[in-house]
């Protein structure tokens, strides 16, 4: 069995007007909320048991049925301080899903992730540099290193890339954690110095590729599930532009089928 967390406390001030008066998560793409497809694709797979964290305009997500935690420190934390404010439901019978609120994918790119045995798993696109053209004038501004093993073992990730050279594929934010590694995953981070700064953020504001790394770096296995495509993150106002024009015009299924 798999338990979901979906990470959806942000405020997603890149995509105002439209996150003026709701979540990031509720922003929609060709009719239907991000949490909406994501959530179908969750369930679809059998992955029932979903929490969202939310923050900003939680009761929106609330009044839609959904089993919710709060993180009400929304406005001074980042995604890792939001994610272990589910810590009371992590449950280490079931492998865990971290899902950022603000992505979509295709089913078999879940089913993916599910296949691929691993202490974490992290959903890694090969061909993200088609997707960021897309988005980006320079991709390269944009993206993060992302550096494997043959065994596709993750060594790093999240760093500020110099050249093409050090990206192997693009972090796409989405985790599973093996379920007898959940309560090592949570005493981890518990155990990390809350006193040093994490790639120049405090312990509060950690990015989440700063916290794999910290895995990394203490020797965890990290796998990487190889996906060419079929995703999509929507981080601001320009990105749902493209990628609605790309739909309307028939065009967007290459990157990404939203049925």
């Amino acid at each position: 069995m798999t338990q979901a967390i979906i990470l959806a406390a942000g405020q997603g001030t890149r995509l105002r007007p439209i996150t003026n008066d709701k979540p990031k998560c509720l922003t929609p793409i060709d009719g239907k909320t991000l949490l909406e497809r994501q959530s179908g694709v969750l369930q679809a797979a059998g992955v029932t048991d979903i929490t969202v964290i939310g923050g900003y305009r939680i009761d929106q997500i609330k009044a839609l049925g959904y089993q919710c935690k709060e993180n009400s420190a929304f406005e001074s934390t980042n995604m890792v301080s939001t994610l272990f404010c589910a810590e009371s439901v992590m449950n280490a019978d079931e492998d865990l899903l971290i899902c950022y609120g603000d992505i979509i994918y295709q089913p078999e790119n879940l089913t993916k992730v599910l296949e691929t045995d691993g202490e974490v798993v992290l959903m890694v696109d090969k061909a993200w540099r088609k997707l960021w053209e897309l988005r980006l004038e320079n991709p390269l501004e944009d993206a993060e290193t992302l550096k494997l093993t043959d065994s596709k073992d993750v060594l790093e990730l999240g760093k500020k890339p110099k050249s093409y050279d050090e990206i192997q594929g693009q972090y796409t934010g989405l985790i599973k954690i093996r379920k007898d590694k959940v309560k090592d995953f949570i005493a981890f981070y518990h155990a990390l110095d809350k006193s040093v700064t994490f790639d120049g953020q405090d312990f509060d504001n950690m990015y989440m590729t700063s916290f794999i790394q910290q895995l990394i770096d203490a020797n965890w296995e990290v796998k990487a599930a190889l996906v060419h495509n079929g995703w999509l993150e929507i981080d601001s106002v320009s990105d749902l532009e493209a990628y609605q024009s790309l739909q309307d015009q028939g065009l967007l299924k290459p990157f990404c089928d939203l049925g």
